[in-house]
């Protein structure tokens, strides 16, 4: 049985999201509470992340929680977030038109990610990881 509260698929190539994970593994302060996984990293293994490739990954945040359900978006954050106490962060995505408008906002920016940190397009980043 998982000992985590919550897995989270991370882009280690993506300067904010690295930053937001060493936050998170900083507030975790080795309690186990986090499973954060890279898909940046030569062994990423979808298999063992319920089947999420690197280009669904890349496409929004993804997380597994302890029963084996893929959450997504905002909904990755907020469990991230409560895991390590900080839950009130994303208490406001109790209410149903706060929560979308929440997804909205982080939908459009997870499309904006890569030309917004100066990264190449997802084609490109996906060619080089297959070379």
């Amino acid at each position: 049985a998982a000992t985590w509260d919550v897995r989270v698929l991370y882009d280690g190539d993506c300067p904010l999201c690295v930053r937001e994970v060493n936050f998170l593994r900083a507030k975790d302060a080795g309690r186990g509470r986090l499973d954060l996984v890279d898909i940046a990293s030569a062994s990423y293994d979808p298999a063992s992340n319920r089947g999420i490739d690197f280009e669904t990954a890349m496409s929004t945040i993804h997380g597994v929680t302890p029963e084996g359900d893929v959450i997504t978006g905002i909904e990755v954050f907020k469990r991230a977030y409560e895991a390590v106490g900080l839950g009130y962060v994303y208490a406001f995505t109790s209410v149903p038109w706060l929560a979308r408008a929440a997804d909205a906002a982080y939908d459009f920016w997870a499309g904006k990610r890569l030309a917004v940190t100066g990264r190449a397009s997802m084609a490109e980043v996906r060619d080089a990881r297959e070379r």
